[in-house]
């Protein structure tokens, strides 16, 4: 019975002995770690060798080749962003700063429909390229459409479907991670319920989530909802309601809203939500114009205007969908970007309808809308929701963060100010000044929510065996920049940023570190 003590003995004193000794690559020591599962912060250490975490704990007696001290700073998992738009943005701007310097470390990309087709060549030349953050994509509805029917207002055919579907199918072969669509915008706006459950039962045979820009937003958003949990229900996959938010003449009903969600959970629906922390949105004017209109794309829609009657009938429909809305001008919608007039950007319809010499009139205010149309476009801000409804829906449980935006071009046009500083105004805002909700909550919200509902099961957390995607900041002074006024601004307060094990961000500064990774979605990994 001793020498058995004794044996115990000797076995854990070698083993804390080992412990002591293992070398890591990099230590942070003494920071207060909020580990992702939205439990209490707890100080401790994090051990890091080549891409892994290796251990959580004291490490006060273990050698490293670099010692970071966190101090009196939070440590917590990278962020991932749910919801974004990179496509077109990456060689540009392959260091992601904006994002990097909000704590994001890895994105998913493909939302609102809008998606490269070809996941596997996309997946190539983003290994080419290399990043400063991990990326995993969604194939969109409105790409796959789009290369089998165009911009048609058409239902496809059987022999149209089965295309639309082997597109689907081989996107989740090549390691897309669900399906999104985008149902406001062309040509997603014309298919039918059907025609996207369909589709989503492709992307849930390789466990794919469904992701969705609802039909609208605003005065029909009980159907939206009902519509984007129903299509999980009949594809049996789980669903992510994308930047829920609620405009006019629904405002204060996000407790309604919620309701829905969490009846579709009780009903063993696997529903879940994302928001960026801010009352306005931002997309493509286009939103605001009849559908109809743009079926057959620009050039067609320019054709349909020279016809006086077509004309008169577009403009009638936009004034009685302001009247549906309770709007009564233009003056919340703003240029964010207008390539063909950058005069515009920054400055609302109205604004720009009085600088025509028109009359301060809803009418009027449409003509300049077509005006900006026929010339090409612009991206818009559209300040259309409230505060109350933002808030209710953050402090939601089930509620992720996330941005809606690409890789921001450093001043470039006026753009919305979520690409820059979403999570740090959620940190610095909804947390610290507020107290809305808990800082492990919010961390939570940023990490392990969006890992597990995507299926990333290496990322999330700060646990032994884990990638050591890490941000280091001091919840005292972190702090959203950017501004409806003055976008292009970094978020501050990151001390340090690692991806995969690799210093990003030194002492508040990106060095320049591209160790990204590309993320794949069960479909891949079961293919292989």
């Amino acid at each position: 019975m001793m020498r058995s003590k004794l044996g115990l003995l000797s076995l854990l004193f070698i083993s804390s002995l080992s412990f002591a000794q293992q070398h890591f690559d990099i230590v942070l020591k003494n920071g207060k770690i909020i580990d992702g599962t939205g439990n209490p912060w707890f100080y401790g250490d994090v051990g890091i060798v080549k891409n892994k975490i290796v251990r959580v704990g004291d490490l006060s007696r273990s050698k490293a080749t670099k010692t970071i001290d966190a101090t009196g700073l939070i440590v917590a998992p990278g962020f991932i962003d749910v919801h974004t738009h990179i496509e077109g943005d990456e060689k540009k701007t392959p260091t992601a700063d904006n994002f990097i310097y909000d704590g994001v470390t890895t994105v998913i990309t493909g939302n609102c429909g809008s998606s490269n087709t070809n996941i596997k060549k996309y997946f190539a030349q983003l290994d080419s390229i290399k990043l400063s953050v991990n990326v995993a994509t969604l194939i969109g509805h409105n790409t796959v459409r789009e290369a089998v029917l165009g911009e048609a207002a058409v239902a496809p055919n059987p022999a149209q479907l089965k295309q639309m579907e082997t597109i689907v199918d081989r996107a989740m072969r090549d390691g897309a991670v669900g399906f999104s669509t985008g149902l406001i915008y062309t040509p997603g706006v014309y298919s039918k319920t059907d025609e996207v459950v369909a589709l989503a039962k492709v992307a849930a045979k390789y466990k794919g989530v469904y992701t969705s820009h609802m039909r609208n937003e605003t005065d029909k958003i009980f159907d939206a909802i009902a519509e984007a949990i129903d299509i999980g229900r009949q594809a049996k996959m789980p669903v992510e309601i994308s930047h829920f938010k609620v405009g006019l003449p629904n405002w204060n009903k996000s407790p309604d809203m919620i309701a829905m969600v969490e009846a579709a959970r009780a009903e063993g629906l696997d529903v879940t939500v994302d928001q960026y922390p801010y009352t306005a949105s931002s997309t493509t004017l286009n939103v605001i114009i009849p559908e109809w209109l743009l079926a057959g794309g620009r050039d067609s829609a320019i054709t349909k205007l020279a016809d006086t009657a077509i004309h008169h009938k577009v403009v009638d429909e936009m004034i009685k969908d302001m009247a549906r809305r309770g709007r009564p001008h233009f003056d919340y919608a703003v240029v964010a970007q207008c390539l063909a007039e950058p005069g515009y950007n920054g400055k609302s319809i109205a604004q720009i309808n009085i600088l025509k010499g028109r009359p301060a009139t809803i009418p009027a205010e449409i003509e300049t809308i077509l005006d900006i149309v026929k010339t090409g476009g612009a991206t818009m801000v559209f300040h259309g929701q409230n505060e109350a409804d933002v808030e209710n829906i953050l402090h939601y449980p089930l509620t992720m963060v996330a941005s809606d935006s690409g890789i921001r071009l450093f001043n470039s046009g006026v753009p919305h100010p979520r690409g820059y500083g979403s999570n740090a105004r959620v940190l610095a805002h909804y947390v610290r000044e507020k107290n809305l909700i808990r800082l492990e909550d919010a961390i939570r919200k940023m990490t392990s929510l969006p890992a597990q509902k995507f299926n990333l099961t290496d990322r999330g957390l700060l646990q032994s065996g884990k990638y050591a995607d890490i941000v280091i900041f001091d919840a005292a002074t972190v702090q959203d920049q950017s501004t409806f006024e003055r976008p292009h601004a970094y978020s501050t307060g990151f001390k340090y940023v690692l991806v995969n094990g690799q210093l990003t961000v030194d002492n508040f500064k990106h060095i320049g570190t591209r160790k990204g990774v590309i993320l794949h979605g069960a479909g891949y990994i079961s293919n292989k």
